[in-house]
């Protein structure tokens, strides 16, 4: 039986991808027609991305991007985008149709929501839509959140608990270990003057170990999330991780959340999904203040670590931000600033901010959510933290 790969000609292959990219209008120069799920694939692609600046449609006529006021219409749109493509590109499609056709105000009607594929991005328009949701939306918005924080938790928390509970048990390191208990790395680095070459051996005077990690608590965290619009990726990745850290018994976890206000979520942290719905996307920012209220919240300096969350955009004083972060740094705080918290890398960010953190040694970079948890183990055994090229 003759496969369809084996039937289809490469050439005219080509020129249906290149038709399905221009959009087949006059100037697009295939002069390949399109038939069947080709002919629909091409309207949904034409209802989002039509508009040209004057490309002309069939008959002289500007090609316009639309799918109609009506949510049926939409509705009818997003089940032909999840028929003829892939998981990923009907994110992308759903984001563009979101920001290019103003479709939020529709994502406030139960079905619209039951219809759209839900990824992080989509949580952040509906939590910058939460105070204008009805009731009758609010039940099925938090479903679809909540089944996004979850597939999130699945692939975060395991490794998340793995990686910080050997960090809490390197952190606590003693001189008198139990045999089980010795570091032998850096044993042997701490006694190689005691080497005996008539044995080939070393003696060792001192022996260092770690100690395992009890049900106390060793370390304090802190998260301060920026929650003004272009951070919502960050809220919700950061509200997941808190949840993950406050479940560790050996980690006191606190979330605040700003812009030119702050509030604590730390009571609601056993449930991201209320963290997130209990967030303010956008509005202005004040970063001093944030962190003057964080300060005011340590009680054990040289065992805190303070993550700030933010683009570095400062409504408020930026001197006393400076002197904030320099005072936390002194008293023994390990402070880390993350640009983002998402897998967007590097957002527009204030860079003059960026460098005088920096100075003070705390840089600002871009972290993914997979390589968070290493940049947490770091700053709790205050090891240098594995900054990525943010370049």
């Amino acid at each position: 039986m003759t496969t369809v790969t084996e039937s289809v000609d490469p050439a005219q292959e080509r020129l249906r991808r290149w038709r399905l990219v221009l959009g087949g209008d006059a100037a697009d120069g295939t002069g390949c027609a399109l038939s069947g799920q080709d002919a629909a694939m091409d309207g949904a692609l034409t209802a989002l991305y039509g508009r040209g600046d004057g490309i002309k449609g069939r008959g002289g006529r500007e090609r316009s991007a639309g799918l109609g006021a009506s949510a049926p219409s939409v509705a009818r749109w997003l089940g032909d985008i999840r028929t003829y493509f892939p998981s990923s590109v009907v994110q992308v499609m759903q984001r563009d149709a979101i920001d290019r056709l103003g479709l939020s105000a529709l994502l406030l009607e139960p079905e619209m929501l039951e219809a759209v594929e839900a990824d992080v991005h989509l949580v952040g328009t509906l939590l910058s839509l939460n105070k204008a949701m009805p009731e009758t939306t609010k039940e099925t918005a938090r479903a679809v959140v909540r089944k996004v924080v979850e597939d999130l938790e699945k692939r975060l928390a395991t490794r998340t608990r793995a990686t910080l509970s050997g960090a809490l048990d390197r952190s606590a390191r003693i001189n008198r270990p139990r045999h089980h208990d010795i570091d032998w790395n850096r044993t042997i680095a701490a006694n190689l003057k005691h080497y005996l070459p008539e044995y080939g051996t070393i003696v060792p005077e001192r022996l260092i170990g770690y100690g395992r990690a009890s049900q106390s608590v060793k370390k304090e965290v802190v998260l301060c999330i920026d929650q003004s619009g272009s951070m919502a990726a960050s809220v919700v990745y950061a509200s997941v991780f808190g949840a993950v850290l406050a479940s560790m018994r050996s980690i006191d976890t606190r979330l605040v959340v700003f812009d030119t206000a702050v509030v604590d979520l730390t009571d609601q942290l056993d449930d991201p999904v209320d963290v997130l719905f209990g967030t303010q996307l956008g509005g202005g920012t004040d970063i001093n203040r944030a962190l003057a209220y964080c300060q005011s919240q340590i009680t054990r300096p040289a065992e805190t670590v303070v993550v700030l969350i933010s683009d570095l955009y400062e409504g408020g004083i930026r001197d006393e931000m400076l002197k904030r972060v320099a005072a936390m740094k002194a008293s023994g705080v390990q402070f880390v600033t993350l640009l983002a918290l998402s897998d967007e890398g590097a957002p527009a960010y204030d860079r003059e901010h960026a460098a005088a953190l920096a100075a003070l040694g705390a840089p600002a970079f871009a972290c993914t959510p997979d390589l968070f948890p290493d940049i947490m183990a770091a700053a709790i055994e205050k090891r240098p933290l594995p900054i990525p090229d943010t370049e």
